[in-house]
């Protein structure tokens, strides 16, 4: 048995919950804050059989995809007090971030 900790865009999580739905994993669903963008995030906590790891995560990497996005750096002050003029820049967001880790034991009540 895994445990599979993926975290993922707010964008890509409902079609990504709909798909566990559609070949039967059982998936909990929290509502999570990013800290670059300090953007929101999806982390799904997946209980999973072993043999089907691949499986999950070959979904997982359908569903979520990266995106290029203009952000603005927070402003920023020098020793001076003069805040320096910030531009957007453009970064890569989404994708997924997921861990898989051995479960020792699983109880369900």
């Amino acid at each position: 048995m895994k445990l599979i900790l993926a975290i993922v865009q707010d964008k890509d999580s409902n079609l990504l919950s709909s798909e566990f739905i559609e070949n039967d994993i059982r998936a909990t669903k929290l509502s999570t804050t990013g800290g670059f963008l300090k953007a929101g995030n999806t982390t799904f906590i997946i209980g999973i059989e072993d043999k089907r790891v691949y499986e999950v995560l070959d979904i997982i990497k359908k569903i979520s995809h990266a995106r290029q996005q203009f952000m603005t750096p927070p402003v920023n002050m020098d020793m001076g007090g003069d805040a320096t003029m910030s531009y957007p820049i453009e970064v890569q967001v989404g994708g997924a971030t997921v861990f898989v880790l051995p479960v020792d034991q699983f109880e369900q009540y």
